[in-house]
C-alpha cells in the first residue's frame, strides 16, 4: 500500500511539473525562476493532496459509522478501514518528504527573484529591486514567514512522532501532534500571498511575440530638434492604420501582439483541498466533545497482578459492540491528554456496566492508578461506589470501531494475543459467555502468550466460566484455548483449584506458528478463517506472512491487526 501511494504521489508530481514546465501561461515566470518554479508547484500539489487526506483517518466517528454501516458489507472493504492509521502515517511521511523539496525549491526561487529581477514586467517580480537580500523574501513577507514557522512546526511533529519518543515520553508526542491546528492555520495564510503569477492574456500576447510599438520606440532614433519641439513624440504608439514593416511580418517565428502581457496570482487552491476535511474534523471533534461531556460513574476498581488495572463504569445510553475501544480523559491526570483503551466488558440488555483493563507503563497510567487506588501497593482492591470514596472525574469518548468486531462474523476465527494485547478478545469472550448461538462464529481458536504466570490470572475466571458453559452445552469444541508461558524457570501452573481446566492447556515456550496454521487449515478445509492479532510486532509479522501463504487444504486466512486510529 505504501508503495502504491508513493507511486501515485510521484505521478502527480511529474504531471504538475510538466504543466508548469511547458505551460505557456507560465512562460515569463519560468524564464525568471527556471526549474525552481516547476519543483515548487509540483511539490505543492502533492502537499495539497496529502494535507487534505491526512485528517480523514483521524475522523473516528466517521470510520466507526462506515464500519458498522450495512452499506459497507464487504469484509475486504472494512479491512481497508482498519488501515486508517497506516494511511495516516503514510500521508505524514509523504508530507515530510515533499516539504523538503518544496522548501528547497523556494529557497532557489527567492535567490532567482533577487538576481533575475525583471524590469520589463514589474508585477511579475516578488523582489522590489534587483539584488534585494533573499532573506527579506523569507522573513519579511507573509508567505515566507508562515513557511518558516510551518517548517519548524512540522519538524517538531515529525521528530516527536518517532517510535523512540512515543515510547519514552508519550506526552511530548501528544502535545506536539496537536500543533497540527497551528500548521493548518499557517497554511491558509501561506497560500494567500500570491507570489507566483501566471499570464492571463495569451490570445492578445502570446509568449515570445513581437510588439511593434515597443520595438520601434526602443530602436528608433529621434532627432533632438524634434524632441524639443514635440516632446511627446516618442510616446506616441505605432499608428494602427499604417502597415507593419515588412521584415516583421515575414518572420515566421514571431507573432505580432496587440497588448502588453497581464499577470494574475492564482486563487489559493489549497483552500479547496483542506477546507472540507478540516471542517469535517472540527465538526466531529465538536460532536465528540458534546457526547463525552458528561462524566461516567466508576463502579469499581480492581488492581490485577503485573501492574494491570481494571476500571468498571456506567454511563447513560452507552452502547458498544465487542472489540470496540474508547478514549479515556481524566482532567486531574492531564488537562488535555487522553488515551485509547479496548473495552474488555461491553454493556448488554441485562447489565449496563462496561470496563477496560489498562497496563501501568507510563506517567499517565501511573497518575491515574494513584488517583483510583487508596494504596497503590495493594495486590487486589475492589472499591464499590457506595463506600466513602470519591473517584476523580472520568470522561469517556466513544466507542470506536476496530478490526476485532469482525471476529464474530467468521465461521472460524483465530485470535492471538500477546500479554496485555488480550484485552480486545476479552469483550468477545464476555459476549460469548452471554450467548453464542446468535453469531456466525462456530469455532474459536484462542492463543495467549505471556511472559509470567501471573498475567494469565487477568482473565482466568472468564476463560474458565466460558469453558464450563460450553461443556455444559455439549460444545467443548467451540473454543480451543492454548496458553503459552514464554519465560519460566521450571514447571509452573495457574494457582487455584478452579483453574484446572486452564492448567491442562498451559504450554511452556512459544507457539510453533507454522505447525499451528497447518493444523487449523487441515481441520477447516476450504473455509475462510479470520486471523486477529494484538501483540508485539514480531508476532504480527509472522502471522501476516503465514496468512498470505498458500496451503494444500484450500483454507484461506484473512489477517486483521489491532490499530488504534
Amino acid at each position: 500500500f505504501q508503495f502504491f501511494w508513493l507511486s501515485l504521489n510521484v505521478w502527480l508530481f511529474g504531471k504538475t511539473f510538466l504543466l508548469y514546465n511547458q505551460g505557456l501561461q507560465y512562460y515569463y515566470l519560468h524564464q525568471m525562476l527556471g526549474l525552481g518554479l516547476c519543483v515548487s508547484r509540483a511539490s505543492a500539489s502533492v502537499l495539497n493532496l496529502n494535507c487534505c487526506l491526512v485528517l480523514l483517518p483521524m475522523c473516528r466517528v466517521l470510520l466507526a459509522f462506515l464500519r458498522g454501516s450495512q452499506k459497507v458489507a464487504s469484509k475486504k472493504t472494512r479491512r481497508l478501514l482498519d488501515k486508517s492509521k497506516t494511511f495516516h502515517v503514510t500521508c505524514g511521511v509523504t508530507i515530510c518528504i515533499f516539504s523538503v523539496l518544496h522548501v528547497a525549491a523556494h529557497l532557489v526561487n527567492a535567490l532567482n527573484f533577487s538576481e533575475n529581477y525583471n524590469e520589463e514586467f514589474v508585477t511579475l517580480n516578488a523582489a522590489n529591486y534587483r539584488g534585494e537580500d533573499p532573506r527579506k523574501l523569507l522573513f519579511a513577507t507573509v508567505p515566507g514567514l508562515t513557511g518558516v514557522i510551518m517548517v519548524l512546526v512540522l519538524f517538531l511533529m515529525c521528530t516527536a512522532s518517532t517510535y523512540a519518543i512515543r515510547v519514552s515520553n508519550y506526552d511530548i508526542f501528544w502535545y506536539t501532534h496537536n500543533l497540527f491546528f497551528v500548521f493548518y492555520m499557517l497554511l491558509m495564510l501561506h497560500v494567500s500571498g500570491g507570489v507566483l503569477k501566471y499570464q492571463t492574456n495569451l490570445e492578445e500576447h502570446p509568449p515570445g511575440c513581437f510588439n511593434p510599438n515597443k520595438t520601434l520606440r526602443q530602436n528608433m532614433t529621434v532627432p533632438k530638434a524634434f524632441e524639443e519641439v514635440f516632446p511627446d513624440y516618442t510616446t506616441e504608439p505605432f499608428p494602427e492604420d499604417l502597415p507593419v514593416p515588412e521584415p516583421f511580418v515575414q518572420n515566421s517565428f514571431m507573432r505580432v501582439c496587440s497588448e502588453e502581457p497581464k499577470f494574475q496570482s492564482h486563487f489559493p487552491e489549497t483552500w479547496f483541498w483542506i477546507s472540507g476535511p478540516l471542517c469535517l474534523y472540527c465538526v466531529e471533534r465538536l460532536y465528540r466533545y458534546i457526547r463525552s461531556n458528561k462524566p461516567v460513574t466508576i463502579t469499581s476498581v480492581i488492581s490485577h497482578p503485573s501492574n494491570v488495572l481494571e476500571v468498571r463504569m456506567v454511563k447513560d445510553d452507552f452502547e458498544a459492540r465487542p472489540g470496540q475501544y474508547v478514549i479515556l480523559h481524566c482532567p486531574r491526570v492531564s488537562a488535555l491528554e487522553s488515551h485509547p483503551f479496548t473495552l474488555t466488558m461491553c454493556p448488554t440488555d441485562t447489565k449496563a456496566t462496561f470496563g477496560v483493563h489498562l497496563k501501568v507503563v507510563g506517567d499517565w497510567t501511573e497518575r491515574f492508578r494513584d488517583l483510583l487506588l487508596l494504596h497503590s501497593n495493594q495486590d487486589t482492591e475492589i472499591l464499590p461506589i457506595f463506600q466513602q470514596r470519591r473517584y476523580p472525574k472520568l470522561y469517556v469518548d466513544g466507542p470506536f470501531g476496530s478490526p476485532f468486531e469482525e471476529s464474530l462474523n467468521y465461521e472460524v476465527s483465530l485470535c492471538v494475543a500477546g500479554g496485555i494485547g488480550v484485552t480486545p478478545f476479552a469483550s468477545v469472550l464476555n459476549t460469548l459467555l452471554d450467548g453464542w448461538k446468535c453469531y456466525k462464529l462456530r469455532r474459536l481458536y484462542f492463543i495467549w502468550v505471556c511472559r509470567d504466570i501471573e498475567s494469565f490470572r487477568w482473565f482466568a475466571d472468564l476463560l474458565c466460566m466460558l469453558h464450563n458453559k460450553l461443556w455444559q452445552e455439549n460444545r467443548p469444541d467451540y473454543i480451543n484455548i492454548q496458553l503459552y508461558l514464554s519465560q519460566t524457570d521450571g514447571i509452573q501452573k495457574i494457582i487455584g483449584e478452579k483453574y484446572q481446566a486452564l492448567n491442562s492447556r498451559l504450554l511452556i515456550g512459544r507457539p510453533r506458528w507454522k505447525l499451528l496454521f497447518d493444523d487449523i487449515a487441515k481441520c477447516n478445509r476450504r473455509k475462510t478463517i479470520g486471523v486477529f492479532c494484538c501483540g508485539p510486532n514480531k508476532i504480527s509479522k509472522i502471522l501476516h506472512k503465514l496468512s498470505n501463504s498458500s496451503n494444500s487444504y484450500g483454507t484461506r486466512f484473512e489477517y486483521n491487526k489491532e490499530s488504534f486510529s
